[in-house]
Formats: C-alpha cells, structure tokens, sequence
C-alpha cells in the first residue's frame, strides 16, 4: 500500500498538467481531461488484467476525437461536449463486445507500424494545432495539416512574441526538468514557469490568452443525450477510437508484463477498457486508453498493484481542490508549449528508422498510413494502415519458403542445411525439401512454382523428400498438390516421401487420401528415417561416379576409386556468423 500511496501521488502530479493538456488537443474544456484521468484508471485497473498500466487520457485518443468531431460542432461547445460523451460510450460498448467475443488474439495481426505511422501522422496534427496558442493567432477550426500550416504561415506577421516566449519558456523548462530526472513532476513544474513568464511579463493585460476558470473539479452522474441519428453518425469515429484504444492498452500492458514476469489476458484487458469508457462517458470523462508515460512512471515509482491508480485518482482530486482556483492564471501559450512538447515525443524516431532499415513491408505500411493521416481524415489512417497490414499479412501467408536442404556438420552433429544459402554440394539423385508455411489455396501456386524453380536449378533428381515439420496447416488445394507431385515423380520412375510427425498434419494426410496415394511406407516421422529409405532407391551406377555423398547412409554405396567411400558429411564453423546476409 505505500508503494502504490507513492506511485498515485507522482503520477497524480504527472496527469493534472497532462489532462488539461490532452483536453485541449481533444477539443473539450480542461475538465474533462482530469475527469477522465480519475474515472478511467479507476474502472481499467479493477477490471484490466495488468498489474502496472494506469489508463487515462492518451494523445493519439484525444487527436483522433478531435479529428472526428471538429467538422461536427465547434470544439469545447455544449454540443461538441454531448458529442464526444456519446463517442466514449459507444466505442466503449465497441470495445467490450470484442472482450466478451475473447478478439484480443486479433489485435496481434495487425502490424506495429500501423500505430507508428498513426502516431506520428497524429503528432503532426496536434503540433500545427497548437501552433496558434505558441504565435497567439487564432486558427480557424478543422482542415488537415495543410490547410492548417497554410493558415499559419499566411498569418504568421500578426504574430504576438510575448505569447512565443511564454511557450518558448514552458518548452523549454519542460526539456531541462526532463532531463534532470524522470521522477520529477516536470510538466507541472514547466507549468508553474510559464505561469510565473507570464504574470512578470503583464501577460494578462497584454492580451495574452488564458484559461477559464474551472466550473467543477468533482466528475457527477451526467448523461449525454443520445440519439439514433446521432449514434449512426459517430459509429466510425467511435470505432476508430475504440481499436486505437486497445492497440495502445495491449501493447503497453503486454510489455509491461513481459518486463515484470507477470500473467498477461488481453481478453479481460479489452473488457477493462470497455468498460472504462463505456460507463466513464456518463460521468464526464471522454475515451481513455493505457498511457506509457503514466505506466512507465507508475513501474519507476514502485507501484506493486493497480491499487496505484486509485491513489492516484484520489490525489488528482485533492490537487485539484488545491490549485483549481488558479487555473486562470494559465497562459495558453504556456499549455501550447507543454503540448507541443507531447507531440515530439509521440513521434518514435528510433523506430521509424529501425522499420525502414529492417523491413520494405512494414515501411510501406508505415508511409502508407503517416500520409493517409497527414493529407485525409486522421481516422482513415487507422483504416488505411489496417487494410495494409493484412494485405501484407496474406501476401506472406499465401508465400511460404521452400528450401532445398542437405546435411552439413555443425558442432559435433549432422543437421540440415540450405543448399543455396551455404553454398553446399546436394545428392546428384536426391532432392531434400523443407516447407516453411501453411499449404492451403492462397500459396499453392506458389508453391507449385517454387516446386518447379527447384526441378530447373536442380534437374535429374528422380527421388523426392518433403519435410512438412514446419509447415502450418493444408487444406484440399494443398492436397491436390501434393497428390499431383507424388504422380509425377512416379511417372518418370522416382519416388516421393513425406517427412511429417505432428498429428494434425498426419490426419490431415490421411483425412485428404493423401497417404493413400503416397503409400505408408513413404511417410516418415523423421528425416534420417526418410533420407535411409530414399537412399536405398538410388541408382549404383550414379553413386560409383559421384564425388559428393551428401548422407552419411551413402557409406554402403559405390563410390569413385579416387575419394574416401566412408567421407562425412560438409562441416560448417560459426553457423550463425558464417554470411553476412544472415
């Protein structure tokens, strides 16, 4: 308990710049944020499955209600307000039917990079919105970052320079503080600096912007009021919001667990959430999600159970009790430098340059959804970035490896080895097959065509092993396939043998009356079982003129006059240093 009492204190003092921060960038009036930073970790941390995340407002949530909302009604107005109530709500029932349907396996085939490039197409948008509050010019509501940049840069000379050195200040502090130690409240801290700019440089009575008092700092029981028509209107909003939830609340609870050892059930996770929200959005709190900022500083702080978000929720209210009535000395400047600064950390430089270095696929993902974002709707990266990611998926589904192996030395023992990849000599009369991959109707062609670059790089090798101990499933495609390569290698006079050992894999051989066709004595639960029985079909007279002999079985076969017939088999040192491409 006094670990989690210090944990809730320091992230109470984290989150109470922070809810005003991410208020503003969702469009709703400061209290909303704070009512969500207290009703939201609450509801998630009893009914979550992670020991150590704290939900709340998040940046990437608030960016995406802002961009689903703005075009709808003017931000922070009473009907904005109603909007954004109703959207929590119904992304929050969104999110609990996925956690009562047990979808949070789903969430694991969509790609890491869609949430990169979201984040950082999201960035962009909360930092140009804010670019007004920094230069104290008002910026006319809705556009993209475009149209918003246009703005700004056409308007730029009625810039005032008091409201830039407010939020120079405020930024600037707030790196320094950062930098000095991670335990400390520095965005508070940064805070309290650009307040104390603005009351020496008379920021007040220069015109300079400042925040309303607040109205209430206590959430109540206040249900928005909801209609069909505006129900229908907010399902894609809502739905954007709800899956940009939980790939934020897995990926950090996950994390998390893995980190700490712990037990981790995405299911019950997607139900803490939904529920978080679902009920939240009747007491004044908008769409939360898990914050790895709180989460992380919840970890750093000793927090031992999701007790620490509750201590931090009844923090948040004394802190507010205290520092409420001085809300409107804040300049917003100051808040626009603080949230400026959020944004720039949203952006994940280090993994944006680890995707484009490590993998074309996911850069493409990645790019696809950053300009879906940065030219259209915000929401429709979420949705572009998805569709890519599937894509991709299904293209490396339906393109499973086939190798053609042969036995190597490596450290004592004899193990199979690609051919190519190693640059090893393979038996004149034998082709060793491994499949990586499932054999269903999306790769079969390409199988078939892998099947037949083989026959082109190695022709004349009657006899056929196919290892199936990597491959994920078959379908009826996948076993007219094989039917078809057992009948033709046994048409020109070879043979074909299957090395398969799970069960699922041999009853669907059997269950597909492809072991029929292959004869039992052709399936083998091993490769040294399959690679005797192939070698004792070859042909002598081949075996009398080859230098290879690539199985150590090739010992009672004729061999040349001019090599040792009992040779062993390649040895390979430094497997895994051996080429560079590895």
């Amino acid at each position: 308990m006094r670990d989690d009492a210090i944990a809730g204190f320091t992230n109470a003092a984290i989150v109470l710049p922070q809810g005003v921060a991410f208020a503003v960038i969702a469009g709703l009036p400061p209290q909303y944020g704070l009512f969500t930073a207290m009703i939201t970790p609450v509801i998630a941390g009893i009914w979550g499955s992670s020991m150590i995340m704290v939900s709340g407002p998040t940046t990437a949530i608030s960016a995406v209600m802002f961009a689903s909302l703005s075009g709808m009604a003017p931000p922070g107005t009473p009907v904005y307000v109603n909007l954004a109530l109703t959207l929590t709500i119904v992304a929050g029932l969104f999110q609990l039917a996925a956690g009562m349907l047990r979808l949070g396996g789903l969430i694991s085939f969509i790609s890491h990079s869609v949430i990169v490039g979201f984040t950082a197409a999201a960035a962009l948008l909360i930092a140009v919105s804010q670019l007004g509050g920094v230069l104290g010019i008002e910026i006319e509501q809705g556009g993209g970052v475009i149209d918003r940049l246009r703005f700004v840069v056409g308007n730029a000379g009625q810039a005032d320079w008091l409201a830039l050195m407010i939020a120079a200040s405020t930024f600037g502090s707030l790196i320094l503080f950062q930098k000095m130690s991670r335990k400390l409240p520095a965005y508070l801290m940064a805070l309290v600096v650009g307040v104390i700019v603005g009351e020496l440089s008379g920021a007040r009575s220069a015109g300079i912007a400042m925040f309303s008092a607040l109205p209430a700092v206590i959430p109540s029981f206040a249900p928005p009021n909801i209609s069909l028509a505006m129900i229908a209107e907010l399902l894609p909003g809502s739905a954007t919001v709800a899956f940009v939830g939980l790939l934020e609340a897995i990926s950090i609870g996950r994390s998390f667990a893995l980190r700490r050892h712990e037990r981790y059930d995405a299911n019950q996770e997607i139900i803490g959430q939904g529920l978080s929200n679902a009920l939240g959005g009747f007491f004044q709190a908008y769409a939360g999600s898990g914050s790895f900022t709180r989460s992380a500083l919840n970890a750093e702080s000793g927090a031992r159970t999701p007790v620490s978000a509750i201590f931090a929720a009844a923090f948040l209210l004394v802190l507010l009790l205290m520092f409420a009535p001085f809300v409107d000395r804040i300049p917003v400047p100051a808040m626009a430098g603080i949230i400026i600064y959020v944004a720039w950390r949203l952006v994940q430089f280090r993994e944006i340059h680890h995707i484009i270095e490590n993998s074309r696929s996911e850069t493409l993902i990645l790019v696809l959804t950053f300009l879906t974002g940065l030219l259209t709707k915000l929401d429709n990266a979420i949705v572009v970035g998805v569709i890519a990611s599937l894509c991709v998926f299904l293209h490396r589904s339906a393109r499973p490896h086939l190798a053609v192996m042969t036995p190597a030395m490596s450290r004592g023992r004899r193990s199979m080895r690609g051919v190519l990849y190693y640059d090893l000599k393979s038996c004149p009369q034998i082709n060793f097959m491994r499949l990586e991959g499932p054999l269903f109707f999306a790769s079969v062609e390409h199988v078939e065509s892998e099947m037949r670059h083989v026959d082109r790089q190695f022709p004349g090798r009657k006899l056929k092993i196919l290892s199936m101990k990597g491959m994920g499933r078959m379908d009826l495609a996948g076993a007219d396939l094989l039917i078809q390569e057992i009948r033709d290698a046994r048409e020109v006079g070879g043979d074909y043998h299957i090395v398969a050992a799970h069960f699922t894999i041999v009853r669907a051989l059997k269950k597909m009356q492809v072991l029929e066709a292959l004869g039992p004595e052709n399936l083998h639960p091993s490769k040294g079982d399959a690679i005797e029985a192939t070698v004792a079909q070859v042909e002598p007279a081949i075996c009398r003129t080859c230098t290879i002999r690539a199985f150590t079985e090739c010992k009672g076969k004729p061999a040349p006059k001019s090599i040792d017939p009992y040779c062993d088999p390649p040895v390979i040192e430094n497997v895994y240093l051996e080429r560079k491409k590895w």
